[in-house]
């Protein structure tokens, strides 16, 4: 078993505070399309040759087994596999669709941690790591991300143009272990409306984790206006048509494309109109350098991903000033 090391934590928060980025790219097939996922969410990426174990052997499974790493077992989920997963055919047989290798070759992972997870991901290759403004990083097709059954939630371009396309790496998570969404569903079952006729700004750039806050908010009883990235919701906010009075408190991802959540942070505390206003920052990524460097921006809260608990703890916390 072999490891590349990725870039430290620190030298990547400090190019989300410039609104910049890493990209790891990375093939399922060979010579076939690039692929890429934010290096804060990838720990290292490694050979393995060790064993498997496998738990399930339906033909649907995402799971291909449990892996040992360094004393902690993870799942590992074949990338290629969920590519052709899809949602309203979870009965489809999956196991021709996995990435090939020649007998005797490792296996080529990622492992990835974010939304408080850790798991190992399959893949055919690692690439190179592509350094971005977020600038440069376009929305994908659409509210529902770009092909793929809106696996793909944005896109860029490689050192010679090529396309690049950014994978919805929190969605693959909740199309392997639906459960999750089923306790959050539980969750927002937990959670009663809040008093306020304070409006609050949504930022995020992944469809599944918009759908799931939306939910959350309008159980709360709030207003919301719901925006697919940092640079949207900093064109309303300030906006001259935007009374700012009415709004309660900001809620934002920190990884988007055109403004980053860091970026949202920075501009909203910067201007004098709208530093008052509370930014809470809504993250799958983990590290406590990120909650830092966002609290070091003055942004007001720092809650895991889409916690209906901690979300109305937020809201009844800063929404009712």
């Amino acid at each position: 078993m072999s490891k590349t090391s990725l870039s430290s934590i620190d030298q990547v928060t400090n190019l989300h505070k410039n609104n910049e980025l890493q990209l790891l790219c990375f093939r399922l097939e060979k010579d076939r399309d690039l692929y890429a996922v934010n290096v804060f969410k990838i720990r290292e990426v490694i050979k393995y040759s060790g064993s498997l174990t496998v738990v399930t052997h339906e033909s649907n499974s995402l799971v291909e087994g449990l892996i040992t790493i360094r004393e902690l077992t993870i799942p590992l989920i074949d990338m290629r596999k969920w590519f052709y997963y899809d949602n309203n055919n979870r009965g489809k047989d999956l196991r021709n669709y996995g990435v090939k290798r020649a007998p005797g070759e490792e296996d080529i992972i990622m492992i990835c941690e974010f939304s408080r997870w850790t798991i190992g991901v399959r893949i055919y290759e690692a690439d190179r790591i592509l350094n971005k403004k977020w600038t440069e990083i376009e929305q994908g097709v659409g509210v529902g991300g770009g092909g793929r059954n809106g696996k793909l939630v944005s896109r860029t371009r490689y050192f010679d143009g090529r396309l690049v396309q950014v994978v919805d790496i929190e969605k693959m998570l909740i199309d392997v272990f639906p459960w999750i969404e089923k306790e959050k569903e539980e969750g927002i079952q937990k959670i009663s409306q809040v008093q306020t006729t304070k409006s609050i700004l949504l930022a995020d750039d992944s469809p599944t984790v918009l759908r799931t806050m939306q939910l959350i908010l309008n159980k709360l009883g709030v207003i919301h206006h719901d925006f697919i990235n940092g640079k949207h919701l900093l064109d309303y906010l300030f906006a001259p048509t935007t009374d700012v009075s009415s709004i309660g408190m900001i809620i934002t991802d920190l990884e988007m494309p055109e403004a980053s959540g860091f970026e949202v942070i920075k501009q909203v505390k910067a201007n004098p109109n709208t530093a008052h206003l509370p930014v809470v920052v809504n993250s799958s990524m983990s590290g406590s350098s990120n909650e830092d460097m966002a609290r070091s921006l003055n942004a007001d809260e720092f809650i895991s991903k889409s916690n209906p608990v901690e979300i109305e703890a937020a809201v009844r916390k800063f929404a009712l000033k």
